[in-house]
């Protein structure tokens, strides 16, 4: 609009000099087409914003206009743009009524032209006035409802991003549970069962009483090392450096391994490639889940970690000779436990896996995982 303002005003121009050539009023018309440009220039310097200077400076535009007008009726065609700008920086009937007034004045420009009352010279200003004004109110409107809809995106967009990160608090949040549950949670229950029985032996068998206190010292310390390394990067220290998930399943049965209850681990097949990190972390930390389980509710005196790897799958197989329980049982309302099987059900579902229990009271139980290989593990959430 710009532009075509200015190739209006200079074709004008031309078209006055072409056709009248050198006259007295020539320097006025020159001197005000230069003056006319000018105070268009300065208007994107003031801004779009209503202020007194704006007003100012479109009054200032409207009057050298209509000066040239009323020298020389060609310049009418330059209201054109003029009509955009009045309609950009007035109100709604302000900006309606200037738009009649440039009209009329056009209209009676090109009246003088003519000679004659030319029924195109009446109806053409005010229709193309009226074209202008009806395809400026249909772009702002446009622009009002892209406008508003760019803000519900925006906002829509905030709120989905304060969801990810509600929802990644919370997942992180259920995360760490299960990583405290299966190493500083299961390590100060096992450390506590001992010194109990240390206890109640203190007097009667004193060296039963301090071979429960080494115990529940060695307890301390590995528990000690899987809570620095979870405080470093929450990977299971039994996978540290290195070691295998057999050597980790080893370390872990030997570990458990005492007076009351024998570990033994059984594997079954190789793997055709490593298995990847968070598999290995998965089916170690289910294995300390599920002793932990063993240790604190079977009452059992032997329990077996069975791995097996198949093409396809890798299965964990913990089985005890407990007193069982109900699996369609839940666990009691407040009594602080049944963290265990939710926790191992949550690792599996994230890895695509499924858990099977079958027991019956009085006649042990058997946890059975299966975890996929067939995709990627997704990463756990940081």
């Amino acid at each position: 609009m710009h532009t075509a303002f200015f190739v209006l005003l200079g074709a004008s121009l031309a078209r006055y000099l072409a056709r009248h050539g050198p006259e007295p009023r020539t320097p006025w018309i020159i001197a005000l087409s230069v003056l006319l440009a000018a105070l268009y220039v300065l208007g994107p310097v003031l801004g779009a914003r209503l202020t007194a200077r704006r007003m100012i400076w479109l009054g200032a535009v409207v009057a050298a206009w209509a000066a040239l007008v009323a020298l020389a009726p060609s310049f009418a065609w330059c209201a054109v743009p003029l009509f955009y700008t009045g309609l950009r920086t007035l109100p709604p009937r302000a900006a309606v009524t200037l738009v009649a007034v440039l009209t009329a004045l056009v209209v009676a420009a090109q009246l003088r032209l003519a000679g004659w009352p030319d029924p195109n010279v009446l109806l053409a200003p005010p229709a193309v006035a009226a074209i202008t004004t009806a395809v400026f109110v249909t772009m702002e409107r446009q622009s009002a409802r892209r406008r508003a809809l760019i803000d519900d995106l925006v906002r829509t967009r905030r709120v989905l991003a304060a969801t990810e990160r509600r929802e990644g608090m919370l997942a992180e949040r259920e995360r760490l549970a299960r990583e405290i549950h299966d190493t500083v949670a299961q390590g100060l229950s096992s450390q506590r069962m001992l010194l109990q029985a240390a206890d109640r032996v203190w007097e009667t068998d004193p060296a039963a009483a301090r071979a429960h206190v080494r115990t529940a010292a060695s307890v301390a310390e590995r528990n000690l090392a899987e809570a620095r390394r979870f405080v470093h990067d929450l990977a299971p220290a039994d996978l540290a450096g290195g070691a295998g998930l057999r050597q980790a399943l080893a370390a872990l049965a030997e570990r458990e391994s005492d007076a009351g209850l024998a570990v033994r681990l059984h594997t079954e097949g190789t793997p055709t490639a490593p298995l990847p990190a968070l598999v290995e972390s998965a089916v170690l930390r289910i294995a300390q889940g599920a002793l932990a389980n063993v240790r604190e509710h079977a009452a059992a005196t032997t329990a077996t970690l069975t791995l097996t790897c198949l093409d396809d799958q890798i299965v964990l197989d913990v089985a005890d000779d407990g007193r069982g329980f109900d699996p369609r049982t839940p666990a009691p309302q407040g009594s602080g436990r049944g963290h265990g099987l939710p926790a191992i059900r949550a690792r599996l579902r994230r890895l695509g896996g499924t858990l099977t229990i079958e027991s019956a009271p009085g006649e042990g139980t058997v946890l059975s995982a299966a975890i996929p290989l067939s995709a990627t593990p997704p990463p756990e959430p940081r």
